[in-house]
């Protein structure tokens, strides 16, 4: 079975619209996915909520930090006009805005020309700012040579434009997506510095884990496999789409039918 729980729009940082994308998804074959766009729900919004096809999970993806590592958190099922979540996600938006507002400063004083009308031009009117759009600008002014040389060269740790992130906790984002009555799952795991949090999370209200995504190794896929089933959590598999350049393999993850069947039955889905 192929499916994906984990892919962006243009309505965070991602470059296509949601029909776009949803389109792409079907050319790929993909039997059930999700829109996860980071901090918003408005990819929903713009297929119109009486649009929205079976075969598309409402998820979300929300950008939290806890004891210096970026922790995503996925939620899926979540019910669309909700009030519940305006006040986290907010939170988050304003969080993303301060950020990039500090690394155009920073890359400003260490002598590069970027403005924030320039990063913001990177983005849809409504979409949350990241350090993509940063980057993106970086390479709109010739100042990076592509996205991999903005991140790398001026946006990581210890470089010009690193300012660490100010989101909310990932017990915060697992319990707002639970108590809206969603599945919270860990994103992409392989890419938190503390492995020691997911054990925590595992005991913190979280529902499932994202062991199959295209920067695990084999024995990465099967350590958090060996997660899931300690602490009985689901497994997901997701692709984490951004753009058909960036994400040159597509959308869609090739999964067993019976490791997916438990996420898809939590979600009422396939």
């Amino acid at each position: 079975m192929i499916v994906d729980f984990h892919s962006h729009t243009y309505e965070s940082d991602g470059t296509l619209s949601p029909y776009d994308l949803v389109a792409r998804m079907r050319a790929r074959g993909v039997r059930v996915f999700s829109i996860t766009d980071h901090d918003t729900l408005a990819a929903y919004e713009a297929i119109g909520l009486e649009k929205v096809p079976s075969s598309l999970v409402v998820g979300i993806e929300i950008n939290s930090t806890y004891r210096g590592s970026e922790v995503h958190i996925l939620g899926y099922r979540l019910p669309l006009g909700s009030s519940q979540f305006s006040d986290l996600l907010e939170a988050n938006r304003r969080a993303r805005n301060e950020r990039a507002g500090l690394m155009v400063d920073q890359l400003r004083a260490a002598g590069y020309a970027i403005t924030m009308d320039a990063v913001r031009a990177e983005a849809t009117t409504r979409a949350p700012l990241g350090r993509p759009h940063v980057g993106k600008a970086l390479v709109r002014a010739g100042i990076a040579e592509d996205i991999n040389a903005a991140f790398s060269d001026f946006l990581r740790s210890g470089k010009p434009g690193y300012v660490p992130s100010l989101f909310v906790t990932p017990q915060v984002a697992i319990g707002a997506i639970r108590q809206a009555g969603g599945i919270p799952v860990l994103a992409h795991p392989g890419r938190i510095k503390d492995q020691s949090i997911i054990d925590e999370l595992a005991q913190s209200g979280l529902e499932g884990i994202e062991a199959i995504y295209p920067r695990h190794d084999p024995e990465q896929t099967d350590f958090y496999r060996g997660k899931a089933r300690e602490y009985d959590l689901v497994v997901t598999a997701g692709s984490d789409f951004h753009d058909p350049v960036y994400n040159a393999r597509g959308v869609g993850m090739a999964v067993e039918d019976k490791e997916i069947r438990p996420f898809l039955d939590l979600v009422s889905a396939g």
